[in-house]
Order: structure tokens, then sequence, then C-alpha cells
């Protein structure tokens, strides 16, 4: 049986889990500190290497022994400058205001065209950018991220793979390779950048990593993809669903595709998954957050929040009462794409209760996805991951909200994507999977408070 070690780097929590036969024989998860301020955002480069080795020697050691292959999913958009330990998140917007002006000329579209990437200031385009008009880092001589970083940990080779480099913003998905346009209006150079690798290629480990942690001597490091593709491609795998969607810190709605699929105006994202797929989609900043937020300023007890949300939601009426809640509270990608937009409650009166406002902001944060939905995938059923559907009530509002068939499976995340990427196995019958169906009666009233909720 091969053993396989999946690493799973996200923007709040680095997940590891070792798979065998399809099976996750362990899995522990590791909360990832984040610096900075409202528009400042970044992530210290030694201190993530450090959670890696932490969270490795968390695994038994007669199971770390046996590990044949390990692979990495990373968070995308994600830029490091050579010489600094700070890797900007796709939530900096230090680059709002130049990406702004960027995006009115014409040629924000055509680079739009030639990457897949939306011209919004998550992107490491975006951020290399601001760097060039605001004069800093001009000295650096090489940039990378998240996956460059690892790869190299692990490897000695400054590599990136296709699915990561696909969300940059200047990689060309028709020639496959770093588009030399967007570099030159950057001044840079390809040479400053990681040489690009297919997401299934294998490279062997460094021996003193091998030694340091007590793999087996054979052990292989697959470079992976981004958690994004990934997700959507287990999912896929999993469900047999092309359309998936993902509740994290953030969300997504994606689409499997074997085609290039863009849509300027609307700037549905398009990203490399393997020879086969690309995954495309559209991203709201604004998921689960949200619910941390809430907890935070609206919760009686944070400790019990999450906890009493079914009976928050028993209590309370669809609509909450006429209250509104506009879930920009960390800007917003689509259907906006504007970094400065602001969230906000709406109708608020005396009458309101708290739990009202708690309720309004799962309402708002769903009906907001919805418009997603109905972007990418209209009318599928949707295999859906993330830590927000293990509450069985929150996945049933959801497929009533959105009003179609919502699959759940453990499976339906970044680390089994990796898996079913090197290892096409079989998919067992009658694994786990629990199927969610709209409320009809609930369904029509959200139906038409969706009409003009925004």
């Amino acid at each position: 049986m091969a053993v396989f070690l999946g690493i799973d780097i996200g923007t709040t929590a680095m997940k590891l889990g070792v798979i065998g036969d399809q099976k996750l024989l362990f899995e522990t998860s590791l909360k990832i500190r984040t610096y900075g301020d409202e528009v400042t955002k970044y992530q210290d480069a030694s201190e993530i290497l450090a959670l890696l080795e932490k969270g490795i020697f968390l695994i038994p050691k007669n199971l770390r022994e046996k590990i044949s292959i390990i692979s990495f999913s990373t968070a995308m958009h994600s830029l490091l400058p050579a010489n600094s330990q700070k890797v900007f998140l796709w939530s900096d917007l230090q680059a709002g205001k130049t990406i702004a002006h960027f995006s009115k000329r014409k040629l924000a579209k055509h680079f739009y065209q030639l990457t897949g990437t939306p011209i919004h200031a998550m992107s490491p385009f975006a951020k290399l950018l601001y760097f060039k008009e605001a004069n800093k880092y001009q000295e650096v001589t090489k940039w990378s991220g998240l996956k460059e970083l690892v790869l190299e940990y692990f490897t000695g080779k400054f590599i990136i793979d296709r699915a990561c480099a696909s969300a940059t913003g200047y990689y060309d998905l028709e020639k496959k390779t770093w588009s030399t346009e967007i570099l030159s209006y950057l001044a840079i150079n390809p040479n400053q950048l990681a040489e690009i690798v297919d997401t299934t290629k294998t490279l062997p480990m460094k021996t003193d990593k091998i030694n340091h942690f007590g793999f087996a001597p054979k052990i292989k490091v697959a470079v992976g993809a981004s958690d994004g593709t990934l997700a959507a491609y287990a999912s896929f795998y999993r469900t047999k669903r092309t359309a998936s969607l993902t509740i994290g810190t953030s969300a997504a709605v994606r689409q499997i595709t074997t085609t290039v699929q863009l849509e300027p105006n609307k700037q549905n994202f398009c990203y490399y998954l393997n020879e086969k797929y690309f995954v495309l989609g559209a991203p709201t900043n604004n998921g689960a957050a949200l619910l941390e937020w809430t907890a935070n300023q609206l919760a009686k007890d944070q400790n019990t929040f999450f906890s009493q949300l079914p009976n928050i939601l028993e209590k309370t009426s669809i609509g909450a009462r006429g209250l509104r809640f506009e879930p920009y509270l960390n800007g917003e990608r689509a259907p906006i794409w504007d970094e400065n937009a602001k969230g906000g409650f709406s109708g608020l009166t005396l009458k309101h209760t708290r739990e009202d406002l708690i309720r309004s902001v799962i309402e708002g944060m769903l009906l907001n996805i919805r418009r997603l939905i109905n972007l990418v995938a209209p009318k599928q059923v949707l295999s859906v991951s993330g830590g927000f559907f293990q509450t069985t009530e929150l996945a049933q509002l959801a497929s009533t909200i959105f009003g179609i068939e919502c699959i759940y499976a453990p499976e339906n995340e970044p680390i089994f994507g990796l898996y079913y990427l090197y290892f096409q196995t079989e998919i067992q019958s009658q694994r786990e999977e629990v199927h969610f169906l709209p409320n009809l009666k609930e369904q029509v009233i959200y139906e038409k408070l969706a009409e003009n909720y925004f």
C-alpha cells in the first residue's frame, strides 16, 4: 500500500493528512499567524517552514517511515520577495489604488484574457505593479511564493507548479509559460521567477531532509497544485460532479472544464489544473470569516457560538424580520471586484435582536454566494467542502437558499485532491456522502428575497 502525505498550506491553517488506500490514516491542523493591518497582509516565511516541520513531526514515527510520496497544496496569489520573510497574501490590498487605475485601461482586459486571472489587488501581478509604482523592493532579484518556498526547502530546486503559476497574473494560459509581454510591462526578467513544471511532476527529496524527518530513503516530492484547483478536483473525482463550492475563510464556486473559458466583463477566473483540466470559477472574500467576526462581535459566548447556530436559526425567521446584511467586510472579489467595498446592516430597528443580526449575516453571505453560483454553475448539483458544511443545519440552509442539491463528502478537500492527482484509484462504493435538498417551501421565499436583496 502506497502511503501518501498531503500538506495543505491555506490562509489560516496548515493541514496535514496521511492517506493510504483512500483512507485517512492521520490528520492534524496547525494555525498560521497573519501579520499586518487592514491593508497589508502577510505571513512569515520562517514561521511557515517551522510550522511545516512541527506538523510533520506530529505524524507517528512508524507511519512517517512508510510515506512514499509527499505533495503540497498552497493558497493562491502569494508573493515573497527575495531576502525578505514577508509572504504577501491574496488578502493584501496594498495594490488597491494601483490596480483600480490600471483596470480602466484596455491593457487590463488584454492581460486578463492572456492569463485567466482577474484584474484585482489580490494577484501577484497587481502587487508587483504596485511595488514598481511605489519604488519598493526594486533591488529584489528573485520573486516567489508559498509553493516555491516549500518546494525549495524539500528539493533544493527553484520551481513552481503550473496551477499556482497560472494564478499569478503573468502566466500565459495558451503558451503555458511566463508571459514575456506582461513581464516586460512589469520590468521583470523571467530569470527572476521559478521554473514552471507540471502539477504531477515528482522530484527526489534532499537527503538531509529525509534524514531529518525519518522518511523512507526513496520518498518522492510531487509538486502539487493550488488549494482552489485541488478542492475542485477532489470534489469532481469523488462525486463526478463538475461544479463545486468551498466555504473556508473566503469562498469560491468552481467548475471543472477541459477548455479555457473567459468572460472579460464578469471576470471569472480560469486556472490550469493538469494536462486535461482547467478550473474556472468566481471567488468571494467573505466566507466563514464573516462568522468568525460575528462570533467575536455578537456572540454571548464565543466558545459556544458555532454550536448555538442551529438553535439561532430555529428561533429566527427567514429574512431576519426585514434585516439585511451586505457581506463585504473584507472588500469583495466576484461579483463586484471592488476591494474597497464595505459591508453593513440595513433595515435595522429597535425590534431586532442579537439573533436576528446573526441570522442576517448568514443569509447575506449565502445570498451573495448564490449570485456566484448563478454566474458559474447555474442549476447544477454542487459538491461542497469546508467546515461550514459540517454543521447540518447550515448545509441545509445553504441548499435551500441556493435552490439546488448539495453533496458533502469528507474527501472534498485539497489534500484528497492531491491524492487523486497522483493515484487515479477507483472510488470505492458505499463511501460516506451526505445529500442536502432544498426545503421547497422556504426556497420560494428565498427566491423572492434574492430578487432585490443587493
